[in-house]
């Protein structure tokens, strides 16, 4: 099969997909209620469009296409609402974060799909241990070009987002000593990792053809890279951000992503090499690991600083960029939560410190998610 081409889009646009968790409202745990929400979502009007994922415990959402944080965070608002609302009316809960805490792999079900029931045919158990929730953020490139700069320039601050979104400190009922664990699930996979060095969609193209050539890969689908080009959507799109625990933060992510895409498409503050990664799995893992605590080495001078600093250092410097895209409100969540020292994954860690009770955090976390939407009475309909 060959590489499509790249659709044209407008550039620095946004879409947003969030896998959620489907818990039961008894002790918790992961609730097979897949097709039961697909059904009751499909009878509201929403943006964007709510598909399964790859086992029954699990739904994706995602916005259609937005221009600015704002637009993102009332389509996430009007998805979550419906969510929430559909959940009440099977008993169960919707929550975020990029784990299930206490989950076992092995009592999930793989969704009945013909592509979820071939990946499961190949990679075994990990499609079980799949179960993993992370939030994808699609940016609009004008053209296929532009794309592959943008993809190699954000892949220094793969670090940012890891740590931003980390919501996955827990599995299988044990702290990992991860703030995000969920990533550890994507890197056994063979086609993991990062997108191979090409600056041109022509040398794009001829490494596409060559695995196509072996057989390995059929499509950009195939490929699980921390970014990806999409070029179906004329977007990249950036993987590896856990499911964060409120839309609010979600929205706030998808502003950073529009804002260094801006800095990146408008100032060329710097020219991607090979040589940045060299330090690139390096920088992840502290990320994972550690969180906002993180060591960041810069690809550039190989100087080592506090992650956050560099998180704080960057937003100084697309500061003029976020405000004429209407995404301060954005910076300043996140900037906050910087100085803090303080995401979703310290979040989970206080509660169950004070809870001791696992299946009490995810109660708590289900309640942070829905917001402010009332519940409402259970039942079938």
């Amino acid at each position: 099969m060959s590489l499509e081409p790249f659709q044209k889009s407008s550039a620095l646009s946004l879409g947003v997909e969030l896998e959620m968790q489907l818990v039961n409202t008894h002790d918790y745990d992961l609730a097979p209620y897949a097709e039961d929400m697909l059904r009751l979502m499909s009878k509201i009007a929403l943006p964007g469009a709510v598909v399964p994922e790859m086992t029954s415990s699990m739904i994706e959402v995602s916005t259609g296409i937005c221009h600015s944080s704002a637009e993102v965070l009332g389509q996430l608002t009007q998805i979550r609402d419906a969510l929430v609302k559909s959940a009440d009316k099977l008993n169960i809960a919707v929550v975020g974060g990029g784990t299930h805490p206490f989950q076992q792999w092995h009592e999930r079900r793989i969704y009945d799909k013909p592509r979820f029931r071939e990946l499961s045919e190949l990679y075994g158990y990990l499609s079980k241990q799949f179960t993993i929730f992370g939030q994808h953020v699609h940016i609009g490139c004008p053209d296929a070009d532009t794309a592959l700069l943008t993809l190699h320039r954000m892949s220094r601050y793969i670090p940012h987002f890891i740590a931003l979104s980390a919501s996955s400190p827990y599995v299988q009922g044990q702290d990992t000593a991860f703030d995000s664990a969920r990533l550890n699930s994507v890197f056994a996979f063979p086609l993991s990792g990062r997108a191979p060095f090409a600056l041109t969609w022509d040398e794009f193209t001829v490494y596409f053809n060559k695995m196509a050539h072996t057989g390995v890969v059929k499509s950009m689908k195939d490929f699980y890279w921390d970014i990806r080009p999409k070029p179906e959507f004329g977007t990249i799109e950036i993987r590896v951000f856990d499911t964060p625990l409120t839309i609010e933060r979600a929205t706030a992510l998808a502003g950073y992503v529009q804002s260094l895409g801006s800095w990146f498409m408008n100032d060329q503050p710097f020219m991607p090499t090979e040589d940045d990664y060299l330090v690139y799995t390096y920088n992840r893992f502290q990320a994972c690991r550690f969180g906002l605590d993180a060591v960041y080495v810069d690809p550039a001078t190989g100087g080592h600083m506090p992650l956050r600093e560099h998180i704080l250092m960057t937003m100084a410097q697309i500061e003029r960029h976020a405000h004429r895209l209407d995404a301060s409100a954005s910076i300043h969540l996140l900037r906050t939560s910087v100085e803090r020292n303080d995401n979703d994954a310290r979040w989970l860690r206080e509660r169950q410190g004070e809870e001791r009770l696992l299946a009490e955090v995810i109660r708590q976390a289900a309640d942070r998610f829905r917001g402010g939407v009332d519940h409402e009475p259970g039942g079938f309909s």
